[in-house]
């Protein structure tokens, strides 16, 4: 970028332009475009999803060890966009606070607590100055015994809010106004739908067909509140569905 008015604002997480910006933060955001990847994550009436892409980075790797799709408890998991190494140490953290906490009260930690806590911690990293923020977007799906299904979006600055559909990654713009309109005509979907909706979005900004292995799919639902990874036949299964709607 040109050294005009962020000269010497951007060399530390702490200090203020004059315009009131963080660069250090935002170029945590620009970060987890590196990766490539796009990810979504969408709610329905009694479920949610999330989706994201499945591209193995060398034909030597074990493409059974690559995965962006992580379990942080019984109940809840997430997809982690961005940088590889950053998303395994917050997935790390998640699981962390989740056993301290079914420790501490005996019960297991809600999603909004976890995308919370996770959020907190994530805003202390823009004001310490020896850490810096994650360069890694973290979408999560669980199921809660009073709320349902849940849908929460945590970015580096440390913000998190609930969503109906959600992305993160390279398309994230346009995954967001495809979204939007999905949404608009339907918000109350059914598992099915969320899926198909979360495939759909997928293929259309990327303007790819898939195959069965060249995508990820995470779901909770209140019919199985368990959180599980869609296997490659069921992945297929919706992949036709589709291809015979279309």
């Amino acid at each position: 970028m040109s050294r005009g008015s962020s000269a010497g604002f951007d060399r530390s997480i702490t200090i203020f332009s004059p315009e009131g910006r963080l660069y250090q933060v935002e170029y945590a955001f620009k970060a987890i475009n590196q990766s490539g990847l796009t990810s979504i994550g969408v709610r329905g009436k009694d479920s949610a999803c999330v989706i994201t892409q499945r591209k193995i980075p060398d034909k030597l790797v074990d493409e059974e060890t690559v995965t962006h799709l992580y379990r942080v408890t019984k109940h809840s998991g997430c997809v982690m966009t961005g940088m590889v190494a950053d998303s395994d140490m917050q997935v790390q953290r998640a699981r962390y606070e989740a056993a301290e906490y079914k420790y501490q009260y005996g019960y297991e930690m809600p999603p909004d607590m976890i995308a919370k806590r996770l959020a907190d911690i994530g805003q202390s990293y823009t004001q310490i100055a020896h850490m810096r923020p994650l360069g890694c977007c973290l979408i999560m799906v669980g199921w809660d015994e009073e709320k349902g299904a849940q849908l929460y979006r945590v970015d580096p600055a440390g913000f998190f809010c609930g969503f109906r559909a959600c992305s993160a990654g390279t398309k994230q713009t346009e995954s967001n106004n495809y979204l939007e309109k999905k949404i608009k005509k339907n918000s109350m979907m059914s598992e099915a739908e969320v899926v198909q909706t979360a495939i759909a979005a997928l293929s259309h900004v990327l303007a790819v067909d898939f195959k069965p292995s060249e995508i990820e799919i995470g779901i909770v639902s209140d019919s199985n509140p368990v959180f599980r990874k869609l296997n490659e036949k069921e992945i297929d299964e919706q992949l036709n569905i589709l291809a015979e709607r279309d």
